[in-house]
């Protein structure tokens, strides 16, 4: 498998450290909201990634964190009048329910900043006792200037920066890059004892020390949305490489930005969309299925026009899965002949497509292009004749394979209401009756619900259909 390193800016061949084992970590929320459809893209993209590796036979060790202290926090739980912690929790369980709804898949571990004070006053102290950090009025911070290799993610050279949106200004601080590692504490805040004082940790500390606790002082995978790569990212490496001496990580991935309508996100242009919001109109697994369409390191444009082509498209992929269900409930159980084995041999080379789409760093939107055309050829080829063996090993792999990206989660019984269902069995009463009349009254009814009904001769093949 090759990925795109965002640190070398080029492709590599992916060696894990341990052959067999890799490990991963992946920026997870602040969890003061619930969380919006930019934020949606990295933990579908990277849950995509570890998918796929456990599925090529890794042992993947996967922590996403949870950001439970910081100023948004603070300001958000003080306008509720509730404490920060229980901000924290009611949107971590809320964090779960989307997540959940997306198919994505819990970490290995789901550590919180609160509950890891103690490893990230190891990690200052070993950069205080190196000389790396500093000690101001207000709190420790990070000496960007004596970190030879400052600027080598985001490739900017130290003296080009100056302070601006990202970065804390501070009358105290030796360089206007110089970041944060400790916050002393303020009127109202929660803190912590620490040999600095009382106060509360920096943002960008909290994964340096979660990755060296739960993962070790070098890692396999470092993933997280592009807006990730200055500051948050580069301080990782700075104060992670600084206090252990040893390579942060070796694959940095970053997925490219979430536009709406072809404009950039925001609060302020009334085009911000949490996920909670979306998934009121589209599937969550439709919004799943849309953000895996394009290539994760492109950015990609959010739309109704777009979100409705996904729903048409994961739809033509269900029907073609639900159609070869219904041919394998009417079919025989015998041996395959010739033909019959060297059509099963041609359905097994999609696989080997899709695994080269997906090694060709994490190509999920050909990998998708691989099942369109799988279920071109599965729709041509298969029919009513067939063995139960080949109708079988075919819906097998189609769901596997979709199941590697996180999709296929539904079956047609999950997909049909409870109304449209009692509209079927009313229909084929009135067809056992001969009333003609009622049974195609009922058809056209179920028709405008977006289900379609074939009369075969096996029975009724039931087909999703859309307006999209």
């Amino acid at each position: 498998m090759k990925i795109y390193n965002t640190l070398t800016r080029q492709k590599e061949e992916f060696k894990s450290i341990d052959p067999g084992k890799v490990k991963m970590y992946s920026c997870g929320p602040t969890v003061y909201n619930y969380f919006h459809i930019g934020n949606a893209r990295p933990f579908i993209i990277f849950d995509t990634l570890r998918r796929y590796l456990e599925y090529s036979g890794y042992d993947v060790t996967f922590v996403q964190n949870f950001t439970d202290i910081d100023d948004k926090m603070i300001n958000k739980a003080n306008e509720l009048g509730i404490t920060v912690k229980e901000l924290a929790e009611q949107y971590i369980a809320e964090y779960f329910t989307d997540a959940q709804g997306l198919n994505i898949e819990k970490a290995t571990i789901h550590p919180k900043a609160t509950e890891n004070i103690d490893a990230i006053l190891d990690v200052i102290g070993k950069l205080v006792d190196k000389g790396y950090a500093y000690e101001t009025a207000d709190g420790v911070y990070f000496d960007t200037r004596k970190f030879d290799g400052y600027g080598k993610l985001s490739k900017q050279p130290l003296e080009d920066l100056e302070a601006g949106a990202r970065i804390d200004v501070d009358e105290g601080k030796r360089h206007p890059a110089d970041f944060a590692l400790w916050k002393k504490k303020k009127e109202g805040e929660p803190f912590w004892p620490s040999a600095w004082g009382e106060g509360r940790p920096g943002w960008h500390i909290e994964c340096s020390a979660m990755v060296n606790k739960y993962l070790g002082e070098t890692i396999d995978i470092h993933s997280g949305g592009q807006d990730l790569i200055f500051p948050h990212h580069e301080n990782e490496i700075a104060q992670s490489e600084a206090a252990n001496g040893k390579p942060f990580a070796h694959y940095w991935m970053h997925n490219g930005y979430i536009n709406v309508n072809n404009e950039k996100m925001s609060k302020s242009k009334g085009n911000f969309f949490t996920v909670r919001d979306v998934a009121k109109k589209y599937d969550y697994e439709v919004i799943r299925f849309f953000m895996l369409s394009a290539h994760y390191r492109s950015a990609i444009n959010f739309s109704d026009e777009l979100l409705a082509q996904s729903k048409a498209g994961l739809e033509r992929l269900y029907n073609c899965l639900y159609n070869l269900e219904f041919l394998a409930s009417k079919a025989k159980k015998r041996d395959l002949n010739e033909t019959e084995q060297q059509l099963l041999s041609s359905v097994q080379e999609f696989k080997a497509k899709f695994c080269a789409a997906m090694d060709d760093d994490l190509n999920t939107a050909d990998a998708i292009s691989v099942l369109f055309d799988m279920a071109r050829y599965l729709n041509t080829n298969m029919h009513a004749e067939q063995p139960l063996q080949l109708l079988n090993d075919c819906i097998h792999l189609f769901r596997e394979l979709g199941q590697v990206l996180g999709i296929f989660t539904k079956s047609q019984e999950d997909t049909i209401s409870n109304e449209a269902k009692a509209l079927i069995e009313k229909r084929k009463k009135a067809r056992a009756e001969k009333d003609w009349a009622l049974a195609d009254s009922i058809r056209d009814q179920l028709k405008e619900m977006g289900i379609e009904l074939e009369d075969t001769r096996q029975g009724v093949k039931v087909h999703i259909i859309t307006n999209a």
